[in-house]
C-alpha cells in the first residue's frame, strides 16, 4: 500500500487489495491515465495529447510487452522498423516518435510517483529510461525536410493560376456545375498565397477574421487577416497572429473581395461563419486542399514535387526579394525564430544579380559594376 509520502497512482489504490483479471492492462492503462492528467495540467491541448497516448499504445503492441519490460534495445528496433519501410518516415517524424516515448519514460520512471514501487512489488521488474543520446536520432541539420520541396518560380505561379482561372471559366462555358467551387478553391490558392498561410489557418478563416488595416485603408476591410488557427509549438495550440495585406496582391485581395461579398453569398445565405463554405454548410478539408492543389498543379504541367506549402514558400521568397525586412516576414508567417524563415527562403537569380550589381556599384563605381 502507498504510504502517502509521495502522489499516489489514484487509479491503482482504487482497488485495495483486490487483484484485477488482467493486472498488466489495468497498470498500463492506469500509467495512461495518469500520464494524460499530467499532460493536460501542464496545458497541452488535448489533440496533442490524444496523439501521444495512441502513439504509446502503438509503440507498446509493436514491442509486445508492457512499458515496465521495455528496454533500449525495443527502441532502436522500432527506429530501424520505421526507417526502412517503403515509404520512408522523415528524420524529425522519428525523433517525433522517440521524444514522445523519452517523454512517457520519464513520466513512469519519476520517483515523485510511485510507479516503479508498483511494478517491482506487482511484477518483479521496474521501468526505465530506454531513450538515451547514444540510441535516439540527433538534430544535426537546421531544415530536415525533403530536399525537393521548394518555392514556385514566378513563371510557375503564373502558370498555376492562370490554369486555375482558365478551369473556372471553361467550367461555365460547358454550362456545367461545379464552376462556383472552381471559383472558391481558386480564391482559397491565392488567399494562401497573397497572405502565406498554412493549409489549417486559410481553412479555418471566417468572414470575422477579415480585417481593415488603418495604414492601408485602399484595401477597406480586407487590410488584414486575423489568423486563429496559425500553428502552435510543445502542444500549447494554435498561436494568433495578423497578417497585413500587401501592394504587391492586390489582385487577390480584389478576388477575396469578390468571393466575400458575391461568391459566398451565392453558397450560404449565413452572414457569418466560415469564409470558404461547401454546399453543404462544412468548412473545406485539409485533404480536398490538398487533392485540388494536385489537380490543378497537374493540369498546369507543373512539377509533382510542388505541394500546396509551397505557396508559402513562394511568399517568404517573394517577399525578401521585394525588400521586405526579414523581421516583418517572420511577423507576418509567424515563425518564432528568423532561422525559420531563413529555411523557406529560396530567392531566384533576377534577385542575387541585383544583389550583386549593387555591390559591384557600390564598390567599384557605377562604370566598372559591368566590368
Amino acid at each position: 500500500m502507498d504510504d502517502g509520502t509521495r502522489p499516489a497512482s489514484p487509479q491503482l489504490l482504487l482497488v485495495g487489495n483486490v487483484h484485477p483479471l488482467h493486472e498488466g492492462e489495468f497498470v498500463f492503462d492506469a500509467m495512461l491515465s495518469g500520464w494524460r492528467d499530467q499532460q493536460a495540467s501542464r496545458g497541452l491541448t488535448a489533440s496533442t495529447v490524444g496523439r501521444r497516448l495512441q502513439f504509446i499504445r502503438r509503440f507498446a503492441n509493436y514491442c509486445d510487452k508492457p512499458p515496465w519490460q521495455w528496454i533500449p534495445g525495443d527502441l532502436e528496433d522500432f527506429t530501424v522498423h520505421s526507417m526502412s519501410r517503403e515509404r520512408r518516415l522523415a528524420k524529425s517524424t522519428i525523433r517525433a516518435y522517440q521524444a514522445t516515448i523519452r517523454i512517457f519514460c520519464d513520466f513512469i520512471t519519476d520517483t515523485r510517483y510511485d510507479w516503479m514501487e508498483q511494478c517491482q512489488r506487482r511484477f518483479g521488474c521496474a521501468p526505465q529510461q530506454i531513450c538515451h543520446e547514444w540510441n535516439t536520432t540527433a538534430h544535426i541539420a537546421e531544415y530536415e525536410g525533403r530536399p525537393e520541396r521548394r518555392a514556385l518560380t514566378y513563371d510557375e505561379l503564373d502558370a498555376f493560376f492562370r490554369h486555375a482561372d482558365e478551369r473556372v471559366e471553361a467550367i461555365v462555358q460547358a454550362g456545367r456545375k461545379g464552376a462556383l467551387a472552381a471559383l472558391r478553391d481558386t480564391q482559397i490558392f491565392k488567399t494562401v498565397y497573397a497572405f502565406g498561410l498554412r493549409r489549417a489557418e486559410a481553412v479555418g478563416l471566417d468572414i470575422a477574421d477579415l480585417r481593415p488595416n488603418p495604414a492601408a485603408p485602399r484595401f477597406g476591410s480586407y487590410g488584414s487577416l486575423d489568423v486563429r488557427w496559425g500553428k502552435g509549438s510543445n502542444g500549447s495550440g494554435p498561436r494568433r497572429r495578423s497578417v497585413l495585406a500587401l501592394p504587391e496582391f492586390d489582385w487577390a485581395i480584389d478576388g477575396l473581395q469578390q468571393w466575400a461579398e458575391l461568391g459566398r453569398m451565392r453558397v450560404t445565405n449565413e452572414r457569418a461563419g466560415a469564409l470558404w463554405p461547401t454546399e453543404r454548410g462544412t468548412r473545406v478539408s485539409l485533404r480536398y486542399l490538398d487533392d485540388r492543389f494536385a489537380e490543378l498543379r497537374d493540369g498546369a504541367g507543373l512539377p509533382k514535387e510542388l505541394s500546396l506549402h509551397s505557396l508559402r514558400h513562394s511568399y517568404v521568397t517573394n517577399l525578401i526579394e521585394w525588400g521586405y525586412s526579414e523581421k516583418f516576414v517572420q511577423d507576418q508567417v509567424g515563425h518564432l525564430y528568423a532561422s525559420t524563415t531563413a529555411i523557406y527562403t529560396s530567392v531566384g537569380s533576377d534577385y542575387k544579380n541585383r544583389v550583386i550589381a549593387q555591390a559591384l556599384s557600390r564598390v567599384y563605381g557605377e562604370n566598372n559594376a559591368r566590368l
